[in-house]
């Protein structure tokens, strides 16, 4: 009998054949990502199973990027064992499909941090 994935073998992630995982387009400077089923081992360009989503990572002129996701597509192939990329892990955990990844609490520290040294320098300077 096979052991479960939580024993920490890895036999489930070798087993998990397909992942979700970002795909870049767009050009130079502007790029734009495709979320998509993929042969976890892409040989020879293997084409795109399935497209979830889209990503836009430069903010519009609202500050924004933009996210879509068909969540019912990443229900059924995550029920069909594939595997998840860690960027794709952190969109999916900032749109409240999967729990925060820690890394999405780490730079959200490290900007509050920044943002606290540039007011106290400012401070300082205004003070002078």
């Amino acid at each position: 009998m096979p052991l479960p994935p939580a024993t920490g073998t890895g036999r489930y992630y070798a087993i998990a054949a397909k992942s979700i995982r970002l795909i870049r387009h767009g050009c130079t400077n502007r790029p734009f990502f495709h979320i998509s089923v993929t042969q976890r081992r892409r040989l020879n360009r293997q084409p795109v199973i399935e497209q979830l989503g889209s990503y836009d990572p430069m903010p519009n002129m609202n500050n924004e990027k933009l996210v879509a996701l068909n969540l019912d597509r990443i229900k059924h192939w995550l029920g069909k064992g594939a595997h998840v990329s860690q960027p794709v892990a952190e969109l999916l955990g900032l749109s409240g499909f999967f729990p925060i990844h820690p890394r999405s609490y780490m730079t959200a520290w490290r900007n509050r941090r920044t943002e606290r040294d540039n007011q106290a320098k400012e401070k300082a300077e205004g003070s002078s």
